[in-house]
């Protein structure tokens, strides 16, 4: 048979011949596509799976708040969980690039703080970062921090370790832009500045024992005064300017070591060292406690507030060789290790107190609305003996109530690492609001 004497068989074969073609070219396809569409969609399904990691987080139980907000790798810089640990715990590491500030380039720094200038010797107090035991902190990143509050406001309510802070943010931020002061008193305790390329400010409001004080008596069985607390009634000089503030660090410590009597529903229910035979010594713990309860019940009750309360926690002083007034100094020049002390005794106390209040806030809080965030610098600063003033917050010989300062800390100093907590756990928040917002986006 000749080849063109079948013309059917000729078009079955074309015909044949052509849908094997198609079925080649949508196999092929098929599979490009395969290939193609998981590179686009991989990322945006990672992600989506780290913001629910980060929301979850945020959810957990108040177990998880004891030890802090978790470190988390950022994705952008807006804090997504890739990985997590407690970046509360770990060790002093050597950072040869800091100090990031100088006493000479930052204007903010009290006297009391200023160490250089009043001739301390020795630098290598400065030259330390906080590395958490299982991930990095990052170094403070003040164009970042400034991006994360802009248009917010940050009040800091406590004493002058509080403030202390306050001082070290400001000069950390004062490299990238420049800071005004808007202070609505001429009274140094009560202190406001406006960041105006931000729209961001930050006050101080003093407030050592956070309750309404009264000096009962300037000499006092210890000759640093007899103070009246009334621990069921928060201090008005803060708490009636709370709902203008988007974040709160709340702070108290080393005044709650002074001699006081005791007040609630206005008796006289107990004392601290008052050395009067005829009131009960409940102890300075027992004033610690209701105070901090008082003052987070101000939030959780407070109409309008909507912020974010951080409880930065208790950091202990380091006199050696005797009380503050009996000739204890710190002239350590270098951290401890994590095995070479520990938290006990009293600084122990002092923080469990704190951390057993703030979690009984934390809980009724996420029913009102409230976000609470442990702030828990006190393992940090266990460590750092070596970063108080010492006799270098003041001139010499000068005459000035503590001589040896082992409370509070040098301007650059290890201070500064509070910050850089402060925008790991904003980016964080930060984290969490952006995914909010893209599930309600996707949701509409």
């Amino acid at each position: 048979m000749k080849a063109n004497s079948c013309p059917e068989l000729q078009n079955g074969s074309r015909t044949s011949l052509q849908n094997t073609s198609r079925i080649v070219l949508l196999l092929t396809a098929t599979l490009l596509l395969l290939t193609i569409i998981p590179l686009y969609l991989f990322p945006l399904l990672a992600t989506s799976l780290a913001w629910r990691s980060l929301s979850d987080s945020s959810s957990s139980s108040s177990s998880s708040s004891s030890s802090g907000d978790m470190a988390r790798d950022s994705i952008a810089g807006l804090g997504v969980a890739q990985h997590s640990c407690d970046i509360f715990r770990g060790e002093w590491v050597p950072n040869p690039n800091a100090p990031y500030y100088t006493n000479e380039s930052c204007w903010a720094i009290h006297d009391h703080q200023n160490c250089m200038m009043f001739g301390r010797p020795d630098t290598g107090f400065m030259k330390w970062r906080w590395k958490p035991t299982h991930c990095e902190l990052p170094v403070f990143n003040p164009a970042q921090f400034l991006e994360l509050v802009r248009g917010k406001s940050l009040a800091f309510v406590g004493d002058s370790v509080g403030r202390n802070q306050m001082q070290s943010l400001i000069c950390l931020l004062h490299r990238v832009t420049y800071v005004v002061d808007a202070s609505l008193t001429q009274d140094e305790k009560f202190r406001r500045y406006h960041f105006p390329t931000h729209n961001f400010t930050v006050a101080s409001f003093w407030s050592p024992f956070l309750v309404r004080a009264h000096e009962a008596d300037p000499n006092g069985p210890t000759h640093t005064g007899l103070f009246n607390l009334y621990l069921d009634e928060p201090d008005t000089n803060w708490t009636t300017k709370m709902t203008e503030f988007d974040y709160v660090i709340v702070s108290a410590g080393h005044w709650f070591f002074r001699p006081a009597m005791f007040f609630e529903g206005g008796q006289l229910v107990g004392c601290h060292y008052c050395l009067d035979p005829n009131v009960t010594d409940l102890t300075m713990y027992y004033s610690y406690r209701r105070a901090f309860r008082a003052a987070f019940r101000v939030f959780n009750s407070l109409e309008g507030f909507r912020g974010t309360v951080f409880l930065r926690t208790y950091a202990p002083s380091h006199f050696e060789n005797g009380e503050w007034d009996k000739g204890g100094n710190c002239v350590r020049q270098q951290p401890f290790r994590s095995d070479e002390t520990r938290l006990d005794g009293i600084n122990l106390e002092m923080y469990m107190t704190q951390v057993e209040e703030f979690r009984e806030a934390e809980m009724e809080g996420r029913e009102k609305g409230v976000r609470f965030r442990l702030l828990d610098t006190t393992d940090a600063m266990l460590l750092r003996p070596d970063g108080h003033p010492s006799r270098y917050g003041h001139r010499p010989h000068e005459n000035v109530t503590m001589y040896n300062d082992c409370v509070h800390w040098c301007l650059p100093g290890p201070i500064d690492t509070w910050n850089d907590f402060l925008l790991h756990m904003l980016k964080n928040d930060g984290g969490r609001a952006r995914s909010r917002n893209a599930r309600k986006s996707t949701i509409k």
